[in-house]
């Protein structure tokens, strides 16, 4: 059985919920190896940042946040669109808008 904790880290402002495994890592059916070179100091701060036992562990974090914040934006951009598409007026109420 897997326990799932839910850890909140603080990113450019907005709380971002990431899932903390209680057990050890994913098994390997979908792995691939890669060789990068990446700077030590960053993989530690994102290790520590993230909370994750292991460098390779840090990694995934970080490329879920990255892959979360991407989708968040995106789905951000398409409700704006819809938004500013459904010809809603908009009041100026402070009357800060231009004409």
């Amino acid at each position: 059985m897997l326990y799932v904790h839910i850890l909140s880290l603080s990113v450019h402002g907005r709380v971002i919920l990431v899932p903390e495994r209680e057990t050890s890592m994913p098994r390997t059916r979908n792995r691939a190896h890669k060789h990068f070179q990446l700077d030590p100091a960053k993989i530690s701060r994102a290790q520590k940042a993230l909370h994750a036992r292991t460098e390779t562990e840090a990694i995934e974090r970080a490329l879920d946040l990255v892959i979360a914040e991407q989708q968040s934006n995106r789905l951000g951009a398409e409700a704006n669109d819809r938004f500013v598409k459904s010809g809603v007026e908009i009041k100026d109420v402070y009357g800060k808008l231009e004409p």
